[in-house]
């Protein structure tokens, strides 16, 4: 299911647990795993479950309760914006639309090619930074004007 490196990342995650704790790896495996396949399918979570010896349901709580885990086909770049109180007094709410015009799609929603997925986000944690959006859980964008992320996008495609 997943590639030797990522079992060996996966492997890396675990031994810093004691060996009857390895459960505790769950998330990290989650996010390789995601990191590799793209998104977390019924099978991931289940290989996941089985390789750290949890109950399937007990991988599926984790998953669905954190809004970094992508439980359907997402696009290339995942673009999660922060629709919190701080952004949207910034200029998040026009930074939203201008993304969306600019894509063609609306929170939720992937752009025809597969390239964009466009998400809401309730807080990234960095306020002082806003308006702000999130590529792929892991680049963070602050200080968003149309411009820049015109320029973002067009770094991205």
């Amino acid at each position: 299911m997943l590639s030797q490196e990522s079992l060996a990342k996966i492997d890396r995650e675990i031994a810093k647990y004691p060996a009857e704790q390895k459960q505790s790896a769950v998330m990290a495996a989650l996010r390789i795993a995601q990191d590799e396949l793209g998104w977390l399918s019924t099978e991931t979570m289940n290989f996941v479950a089985n390789y750290l010896g949890m109950v399937p349901v007990a991988v599926y709580e984790v998953a669905s309760f954190y809004n970094m885990y992508e439980l359907h086909p997402v696009g290339k770049y995942k673009i999660t914006v922060c629709s919190n109180l701080s952004c949207t007094l910034m200029g998040a709410d026009g930074i939203a639309e201008h993304m969306k015009k600019k894509l063609g799609i609306g929170f939720g929603e992937t752009t025809g090619d597969g390239r964009f997925t466009l998400k809401e986000g309730e807080c990234l944690g960095a306020c002082g930074d806003g308006p702000l959006f999130l590529v792929n859980n892991k680049r963070m964008c602050g200080f968003l004007s149309p411009e820049k992320v015109d320029q973002i996008l067009s770094e991205l495609e």
